[in-house]
């Protein structure tokens, strides 16, 4: 596995409980300013695998972006039950839920 892909699948179980991170943030911390879909692609092949909260990954703007409407409306669930709302019907408020990660230890992400 890849360096990259090995931070990114890190950062995304790093992601708290109630908590969102957008998918260019995740690549960015990753070390990849344009790595956005790659996260994506990340996401969609290796969450089951990894066990990845891959519902607690939203778009720039925060909303949910799956195409397929049974899985959009799993994360929604998923994201509520952490007690995340919703603002006009599929978008997080990014300024109350995103991800910061001051918290975060970042000397693990050098090895």
């Amino acid at each position: 596995m890849n360096p990259f892909t090995e931070k990114v699948i890190s950062l995304i179980k790093s992601i708290p409980h109630g908590r969102v991170a957008t998918y260019g943030q995740i690549a960015r911390l990753a070390g990849s300013t344009r790595g956005a879909r790659q996260v994506s692609r990340i996401l969609h092949s290796m969450s089951s695998k990894y066990g990845l909260p891959w519902h607690r990954v939203v778009n720039a703007k925060g909303e949910i972006v799956i195409a397929d409407p049974e899985t959009a409306y799993q994360q929604k669930i998923l994201l509520e039950r952490e007690g995340i709302a919703f603002i006009n019907g599929n978008q997080v408020n990014l300024l109350q839920y995103q991800w910061e990660q001051e918290d975060l230890h970042w000397d693990w992400l050098e090895g």
